[in-house]
Formats: C-alpha cells, structure tokens, sequence
C-alpha cells in the first residue's frame, strides 16, 4: 500500500477540523490522504438500488462531501475514500498500522459525544504503532488564530526515543518552522526553603538538564539542519510546562512509550495533559 495520512471522520465538527488539517499534512509530506469512516452496520453495495433504500447512503455522503471539500481546497493532493464495515476501534488500529500518521477529532475536556473520543480515540492512542494527531475545532465565533510559529517537543525524563524525536524535527522541517524542545523538572524538596527555593541548587539542577537536553539533540540537530532547535528547562512539573509551552505551537508531539508496565496500552500523565489541555494538535508518537 502507497504512503498515506489516514484521518477518522465521523461526521463532527472536530473529526472535519481534523480532516483538513490531516489535508494539508498529507500536502506538506507528499503523500495521499485517505478518509476513513467506520461503520459496523455497513451493507453490502446494493446492485442499482436507489439511493432512498441504500443503507449507506448518509455513510457514503459523509465521506464523499469531505472528500469533494478537500480535493477543491487541494487540487493537487491525491484524495481516496474509504468505508468500512467494522467497529471503529479496531477499523483505526488497523487503518493506523498502514499510515504515516493518523489523524482523529478530539474534544478535549468537553463533551464525549464523538465517537472518536473517549472510548474510541484514547484507546486507539495507546495503543497505535504510528504516531496519531489528535486535533480540535475551533468553537463557532471565536478570532481566528495567530500563526503557529513553532513545534514543540515534550522531552522525557528518561530519554526520548528516536521515533519521537524524528517525527517532531520532520515535522519542523515540512513547515519551515523552529523547534522547541521542552524538558519540565519539578524542584526537589530539598531546594525549598522557607523563604522560596535554594537557587543554587535550582541553577545546578537547569545546568545538567540543559546539558542532556543538547546532548539529546545534537544528532537531530545535525540530521536536520535546516531546523532551528531551541530548548528550554522548566522548573515545573513536565506535564505544566509542556502544555506551557504549546501554546501558540502549530503542533506539540509527545510520547508514548511501548514497554511501560509490560504493555503497550500506556499513556503517561505528560501524554494525558497534552491531549486534554493543549489547544494547538497533539502527535503522540510510541516509541521503545
């Protein structure tokens, strides 16, 4: 199967917010973009039935209005279709296992009613082999955004992987936008004193996770050197400074580690504050 950017639709506004974005990510990467709509009850095409008595009719539009949107938006972008008959969890698992990426609608802390949040898009999270962009829209009558003018990476405590920090200058580098890698650190009980926090301690403690984050870095840094990499540490909790720092993002990437806890079905508490609270997309990326 050809390269391609798998998004979800499910007929909300969230799940089309993610259709174009996934759009215009398939544009920059030169891939195809594949919509994708799961339906259990999905019959077999009927033989010159009219479309009153077709079952999938609504299914069919659904993916076909979407379909002609984008190609009009993106005319040189290659737009396919795709209706299948199977519970949506398992349809995105696998629809993710044969993409680039895969892009879902999220809501973030508000309503569930999508099927692509909640118990369908958080499992298909922790548990996607590929990375999987989770994107909202923007609320009806709000200001149009300012331009995204970076993408962020949330460092790990215990080393990124090379997946994460792959797809996050990738990412970077089809924009033609810096990066910013970000590494959140909470001060120590024994830096705090009554009066604030020892800054000796705060100062030696930024000195050596400055020192590791450019360590971390520099192959990426030479691997992708068109890209402006800066990093910041944070003496805050990761999960705080992250989504800090997201603001404004074009896209925040985070991890997701495959081998926590003897499962791949994990997503930490950076990944869950991410997906909940950041505005801008979230890629969460498994990685070893």
């Amino acid at each position: 199967m050809e390269p391609v950017v798998t998004v979800g639709l499910d007929g909300s506004p969230e799940s089309l917010a993610a259709a174009r974005w996934a759009a215009e990510e398939a544009e920059k990467r030169r891939l195809t973009l594949r919509l994708m709509h799961a339906w259990p009850l999905l019959a077999p095409e009927p033989a010159g039935a009219p479309s009153e008595v077709d079952q999938n009719y609504w299914a069919k539009r659904l993916v076909h209005t979407a379909q002609a949107e984008l190609s009009a938006r993106h005319p040189g972008l290659s737009v396919v279709g795709s209706l299948v008959a199977d519970d949506a969890r398992e349809a995105l698992l696998r629809a993710a296992s044969e993409s680039e990426m895969l892009v879902l609608g999220s809501r973030g802390l508000g309503s569930a009613e999508s099927y692509l949040m909640g118990d369908v898009s958080l499992p298909v999270v922790a548990r996607a082999v590929r990375p999987v962009i989770l994107v909202r829209s923007e609320p009806a009558g709000s200001q149009p955004a300012p331009t995204a003018d970076k993408v962020v990476v949330a460092m790990e405590t215990h080393g990124s992987g090379d997946e994460l920090l792959d797809f996050a200058f990738h990412s970077a580098a089809a924009r033609d936008i810096p990066l910013l890698a970000v590494k959140g650190h909470s001060v120590p009980l024994h830096a705090r004193m009554p009066w604030g926090v020892d800054h000796g301690v705060t100062e030696e403690l930024t000195r050596e996770a400055r020192e590791e984050l450019s360590r971390a870095l520099k192959p990426w840094r030479e691997k992708y050197p068109q890209v402006e990499a800066e990093d910041s540490i944070r003496l805050t909790s990761p999960a705080k400074a992250v989504v800090h720092a997201a603001e404004g993002a074009a896209l925040l990437v985070v991890g997701r580690r495959t081998h926590q806890h003897g499962a791949t079905h994990h997503l930490d508490h950076v990944a869950h504050a991410a997906i909940h609270h950041a505005r801008c997309p979230v890629a969460v990326v498994a990685h070893e």
